[in-house]
C-alpha cells in the first residue's frame, strides 16, 4: 500500500468533514479532551498550505495534521494529529508529524514551535522530534489559543488551575538549544 504525504492545497479540501468527525470520535474513544474545529477553520488551513495530509492510492484520506500560529508568528503549534483508524499502528502518525515539523521550521523558522497533548504516543514522537516537557507558563498567553480549548471537555480544569497547567502535557520545541541545533546540522550534512 502506497500512501502518499504531503502539503495541503485546495484539493484536499473534500476530506474536512471527515478529518473532523474522525478527530471527535477518537477523542471520545479515548476519553480526552480535544479542542474542536469547524469545516471552515480546518478548511481555511488547508487552503492555505499550512497543513499535512496523507492519502492512499485510492484517494482516500489516511492521516492529517495543521499549523496554527500565535503572538504574531512567534510560537507555532503543530494540532490536530490524527490517522484514520484502519491506517494506525503502521507508523502514519510519526511521518505525518516529521513533516508538519519540517513545514513548521520552513515556514517559521525563528518560531517556537510547541503543542499540548494528552497522548503518549504524540509525547514519544515529539521527543524524538526535540521537544521537551515545558510549563503552561512558556507558551503563547494569546487569548485566542486558551480560546481554543473552550470546546474541550477539560477547560473547567484549565481554569480553575487559572491557565497555569490541565491534564495536557506541554513540550517545546527550542531551535536554540544545543542539542537540536546538533541535530539539525547531523540532518542538513545528509542532504543532497
Amino acid at each position: 500500500m502506497v500512501i502518499k504525504i504531503e502539503q495541503t492545497n485546495a484539493n484536499h479540501s473534500i476530506f474536512c468533514e471527515t478529518i473532523i468527525a474522525e478527530m471527535e470520535n477518537s477523542a471520545k474513544v479515548r476519553g480526552t479532551g480535544i479542542a474542536k474545529r469547524s469545516v471552515e477553520y480546518l478548511n481555511k488551513k488547508i487552503t492555505e498550505g499550512n497543513a499535512i495530509i496523507a492519502i492512499t492510492e485510492e484517494n482516500e484520506w489516511a492521516g492529517f495534521c495543521y499549523i496554527e500560529t500565535w503572538s504574531e508568528e512567534k510560537f507555532v503549534v503543530n494540532s490536530g494529529l490524527i490517522v484514520a483508524p484502519k491506517y494506525r499502528i503502521m507508523g502514519l502518525a510519526r511521518s505525518i508529524k516529521k513533516e508538519i515539523f519540517k513545514l513548521s521550521r520552513q515556514k517559521y523558522p525563528e518560531a517556537k514551535i510547541f503543542g499540548l497533548t494528552t497522548g503518549l504516543a504524540v509525547m514519544k514522537i515529539n521527543s524524538e522530534l526535540g521537544y521537551e516537557p515545558i510549563t503552561y507558563s512558556e507558551i503563547t498567553q494569546d487569548e485566542k489559543f486558551w480560546d481554543g480549548c473552550k470546546s474541550c471537555i477539560n477547560y473547567e480544569i484549565l481554569i480553575s488551575k487559572n491557565k497555569k497547567n490541565c491534564l495536557c502535557t506541554a513540550m517545546m520545541y527550542d531551535k536554540d538549544d544545543k542539542l537540536n541545533k546538533k541535530r539539525e546540522n547531523e540532518e542538513n550534512s545528509f542532504s543532497i
